[in-house]
């Protein structure tokens, strides 16, 4: 372990085995930190935050913060982060709101500099979060999503697996997965082609994918004829099955939305 002298780092902190402290980190009472992870300098790390080994946490870096929400009334609750993922210049991300909440971010993701998660955000696993990225609260970015630099969420959107989200995009609905959505208001562009392939998905499945798409996105059917035209008409495969439900589930929201309205 190395600390630097001019860290603060509280002894009421955990941290693994060959952790390093640059200059002028400071580390809350209530932090676990993993083996190998690298932290600063600069970087504040407060309290109820867990990292998981093999982290590198950049230059002002603040996580563990309370969320920016008035219905917070000071709740214990936790930022969770997982392993191996390079968290890099600026980002903020914030503790949940509600009592035992977590804000989670999964393993081997890339937040680049200047992105901010709010409270009870949920991000997966081998996302490319790109600079100056903005997600509100209670968003979920599945596994292997990709978003564009200076894009924004709007509060509970889900970005799905494998999309993308293109730069500078506003992002007021649910992105399904394995699509491209781009623009403001977003919207749906095409299938994420080349990302599918080079997350090894046979060509069967891609085909399959492909035929889906056009039903759901491309046909004159409403969303329910399209839906059951999918489940005749294509084999589902895990992932156009996840494709279906995600659409439905989009639907089902906003038409809450509206009735709410």
């Amino acid at each position: 372990m190395a600390i630097h002298p001019t860290a603060i780092v509280d002894p009421g902190a955990e941290l693994g085995t060959e952790v390093e402290v640059l200059p002028f980190t400071i580390i809350e009472a209530g932090v676990t930190v993993g083996a190998g992870c690298r932290i600063g300098p600069h970087a504040v790390i407060r309290r109820g935050t867990t990292i998981g080994e093999g982290c590198h946490i950049s230059v002002g870096v603040v996580l563990g913060e309370p969320p920016q929400d008035r219905k917070y009334q000071g709740e214990e609750s936790y930022l969770r982060i997982g392993k191996f993922n390079q968290i890099r210049e600026y980002v903020t991300l914030h503790r949940a709101t509600g009592e035992g909440e977590s804000t989670v971010v999964g393993d081997h993701n890339m937040i680049m500099a200047y992105c901010h998660a709010g409270h009870n955000v949920r991000i997966g696993n081998h996302c490319s979060i790109t600079n100056c990225v903005q997600i509100s609260g209670h968003c979920v970015i599945e596994d292997y999503a990709i978003l564009g630099g200076m894009s924004g969420l709007h509060q509970f959107v889900t970005v799905g697996t494998m999309a993308m989200v293109g730069g500078m995009s506003r992002n007021v609905r649910d992105v399904p997965p394995y699509c491209i959505v781009e623009g403001n208001p977003a919207e749906v562009r095409g299938l994420n082609v080349i990302g599918l392939e080079r997350r090894g998905l046979s060509p069967e499945v891609r085909a399959h994918l492909r035929q889906a798409f056009r039903l759901i996105f491309r046909s004159e059917y409403n969303v329910t004829d399209a839906l059951a035209a999918v489940e005749e008409q294509v084999p589902m495969s895990p992932e156009v099955r996840h494709l279906c439900e995600s659409v439905r589930r989009t639907a089902a929201g906003n038409m809450g939305r509206q009735l709410a309205c």
